[in-house]
């Protein structure tokens, strides 16, 4: 009975032993099979791709265009920019980063197979024909080839082909500045065929005018202006799209408008300086002219070198005419008290040869009536006169004189707190009316200066476009 039992036990282990042996190999047959036919399904969907692609290069010259000598190819273009900027005024010139795609019919490309789009990379692009687009207006022009040929290229069943490369494109843009800072700008891009006519190529906007260039919000890097839209258009085989640009003003108010204006009302502070201050506002006059011409200089430096004034030029040459009618303004103040300084003196110098020929004639005794008598006191009058006359102004005595007159040392010595001439102190009338007239000269311009330029429409087209 043991050995039965024993016999029995091992028994049972053989047969579990065998039917696991059997269950792995059919679960390793299983999976074989699944992995093979999966391999032969791939193996056999590649060699489909690959025939295809065979088939369609197989007599396939990519030197003639999509249905050379019938009609006409048509190449539908969209732009997608992904980044705006910068521009040069000095160069008038701008740089953007964009997408440009392209899309065409290539009946000689048609296929069938598993698959609705072949989904290729670039090196397909040099065995078919694609068109030969150039930027007109294009002064370098940049093609990523980091780390592959940034090149998207696609083929519908039907021959429609989609090809799209990342360019960068610095192109022109011709500006006019007669309304800097306040100007606009419509900076162009200029595409087509190269050696192509009309009658051959016809390139179209393949998302209508005002969808197929996309200019993302983000995509604007601008300092000093605002992208504020795009419009597209198309001459003949030239298709063109119009960057609208409109300057920020912040920079140039802060640099250049504020400092203009507040050098002008510091001008117009030494109005309200008694005149007999020569040297201060002889100081006032020459800094704030000195302070203009700094400020017309440095402004010119952002700018091309053109030949015609430009809206800032205006401004700063109002000020600077400001400015430089103050330093004029106290100057005839100046000569005017001067002139009536010496019209004073020789006031006071007749009085006093008045009060001394009155004097003398009171002193002398009686006259004779004989010719002698009378030629004697005529002789002697006018030997007084002249010895009078003939004494320096400055070297009389003042105490004589009932407006004291200045001397030179007195003259000297105007800049003083306590000046030695009531004739130079005071307010002179011209100073009166320059405290009025130059404050509202001054506002009136600048209210016209900024209703003038701010209401006015200074988007500047392209050339082509005047």
């Amino acid at each position: 009975m043991l050995i039965l039992k024993v016999d029995q036990g091992f028994l049972v282990v053989g047969c579990l032993r065998g039917m696991a042996f059997i269950l792995t190999w059919l679960f390793l047959s299983c999976a074989s099979s699944v992995w093979g036919n999966q391999h032969s399904e791939t193996s056999i969907y590649l060699d489909n791709i690959t025939r295809i692609l065979d088939r369609l290069l197989d007599g396939y010259d990519n030197r003639l265009r999509p249905g050379f000598g019938g009609p006409v190819t048509e190449v539908k273009t969209d732009i997608f920019v992904t980044s705006f900027g910068p521009v040069s005024d000095v160069e008038m010139e701008y740089t953007m980063d964009v997408f440009f795609r392209q899309t065409w019919i290539d009946e000689r490309l048609k296929f069938e197979g598993p698959i609705e789009i072949l989904r290729l990379n670039n090196l397909m692009v040099s065995k078919i024909w694609t068109p030969d687009t150039f930027f007109r207006n294009g002064k370098r022009s940049i093609s990523h080839n980091m780390t592959t040929p940034n090149k998207l290229f696609r083929i519908m069943q039907n021959g429609t082909i989609l090809y799209t490369m990342r360019l960068t494109i610095n192109a022109e843009c011709p500006m006019r500045l007669m309304n800097f800072p306040m100007d606009g700008h419509a900076c162009p891009l200029k595409f087509g065929s190269y050696a192509y006519p009309i009658s051959e190529i016809v390139y179209t906007w393949k998302k209508g005018p005002l969808s197929s260039v996309e200019v993302p919000q983000e995509s604007s890097s601008l300092l000093q202006y605002d992208l504020i839209g795009q419009t597209v258009s198309s001459e003949y085989v030239i298709m063109t799209v119009h960057f609208h640009l409109q300057r920020k003003m912040g920079f140039f108010l802060i640099q250049t408008y504020i400092p203009c204006i507040m050098t002008v009302i510091l001008a117009q502070v030494s109005f309200w300086i008694n005149k007999e201050s020569v040297p201060a506002r002889t100081v006032f006059g020459i800094t704030t002219v000195l302070t203009m011409t700094t400020l017309s200089i440095s402004a010119r430096h952002s700018l091309p070198k053109v030949s015609y004034a430009t809206a800032m030029d205006w401004f700063i040459a109002v000020c600077f005419a400001f400015v430089f009618s103050a330093l004029i303004e106290f100057a005839a103040v100046n000569y005017f008290s001067t002139l009536q300084a010496n019209r004073e003196l020789r006031k006071a110098a007749a009085m006093k040869v008045a009060a001394q020929e009155a004097a003398a004639a009171a002193a002398a005794p009686p006259a004779n009536t004989g010719n002698d008598g009378e030629v004697s006191a005529v002789d002697t009058s006018n030997m007084l006169k002249k010895r009078l006359n003939s004494a320096p102004l400055f070297d009389r005595p003042a105490k004589t004189f009932p407006n004291p007159p200045v001397n030179a040392h007195a003259f000297l010595q105007q800049g003083s707190a306590m000046p030695a001439n009531n004739v130079l102190t005071g307010t002179s009338i011209i100073d009166k009316y320059s405290r009025i007239l130059f404050p509202l000269s001054f506002g009136a311009f600048n209210l016209v200066y900024w209703i003038v330029y701010l209401t006015k429409d200074t988007m500047e087209m392209s050339r082509d476009n005047i």
